[in-house]
């Protein structure tokens, strides 16, 4: 097994700073990051921070040379657990996957056991890939909105970046969950994918030249956010009473700028996503994105890419000009 040979798409550091250059290299079980389970690698995500580890962006990986990709989808080969057995179907997301060690964009991946996720029954490799991170986190979203008491009668939720992978996931559950969905985008010509997602109406972002008052209009009940910064900071300030929010991402600054007037006048909840989460809240929640959470829509957010269009693909990701969830398919 040590010896067997494959492809995988890897980083190395480009000298005095350059940023780093993606290859595809010839290597062996032997090489690739420590780990007691081997897995064929069937589907990789691509993924927001896969688009900056490869530009050199955001100090996303530290130690080349480095196999990119945070989720991947594929069986089992061997395990140390007995309980992995061959040809299992299993999904491995986060722990550093792809940034701390070798990642996805590969035929073969090792990882630890306990970072593996047995797929639950009636989610296939090509679903679990197109859910993968983004899936996880917009289930993990919804998830803690609900826990906060969030339903369907208490009116609009608002998803922003709209066509993102997580958002577009995300208004694909919650229009299946019977959600009256607002999706915001400032993609010129959305309108119709974000609508055969689920959204039931779509808005272009406010202006965010002028200050953001501590509160406005109430209008969501819920807010899941992937833009952070001034974005997130109207949402706040427009959430009804007893509001929640869900923020994950800072593709429009990581600074904040609002008040405590929502949180104190209106009662409204800010919920941090962190989709790096225990292993039992991993398993229970893609329990419920093969049952009550399931996307139903896959097939319209999904693109299914070969491997030697994965650079110039995690390069259109890295300049927005992108919609929905690309896959890279390995085998």
């Amino acid at each position: 097994m040590s010896d067997l040979q494959f492809k995988a798409y890897r980083l190395h550091g480009g000298a005095n700073g350059a940023p780093p250059q993606g290859r595809f290299d010839t290597l062996s079980v032997d090489e690739l990051s420590a780990g007691d389970t081997v897995i064929k690698v069937a589907y990789a995500g691509l993924n927001y921070k896969d688009a900056l580890a490869q530009a050199g962006r955001g100090n996303i990986v530290r130690a080349y040379p480095r196999i990119g990709g945070i989720d991947l989808s594929g069986t089992v080969v061997r395990s140390a657990d007995p309980a992995l057995t061959p040809g299992q179907p299993v999904v491995v997301h986060g722990f550093g996957i792809g940034v701390d060690c070798d990642g996805g964009y590969a035929e073969l991946a090792r990882v630890p056991h306990e970072w593996v996720l047995p797929l639950p029954a009636g989610i296939s490799l090509r679903d679990a890939a197109v859910l993968g991170a983004a899936g996880y986190t917009a289930a993990l979203s919804l998830h803690w909105m609900e826990h906060c008491g969030l339903t369907p009668d208490q009116g609009d939720v608002l998803v922003t970046g709209a066509t993102g992978g997580v958002a577009g996931i995300a208004i694909d559950i919650l229009s299946q969950r019977g959600y009256r969905v607002c999706a915001m985008s400032g993609k010129p010509g959305a309108e119709d994918y974000l609508r055969s997602l689920g959204a039931a109406e779509v808005i272009a972002p406010p202006d965010l030249s002028a200050p953001i008052k501590p509160l406005m209009s109430a209008r969501w009940a819920g807010v899941i956010d992937s833009v952070g910064g001034s974005l997130l900071a109207h949402a706040l300030a427009s959430l009804r009473p007893d509001g929640v929010a869900a923020a994950f991402g800072n593709a429009g600054g990581a600074e904040l700028p609002t008040t405590v007037i929502p949180f104190i006048l209106r009662g409204v909840k800010l919920l941090g996503i962190n989709a790096n989460s225990p292993m039992p809240l991993r398993r229970a929640l893609w329990q419920k994105l093969a049952g009550e959470y399931r996307p139903s829509r896959l097939d319209l957010i999904a693109r299914v890419i070969e491997p030697q269009d994965l650079p110039q693909a995690l390069a259109a990701l890295l300049e927005r000009s992108s919609t929905g969830r690309s896959v890279v398919r390995f085998s």
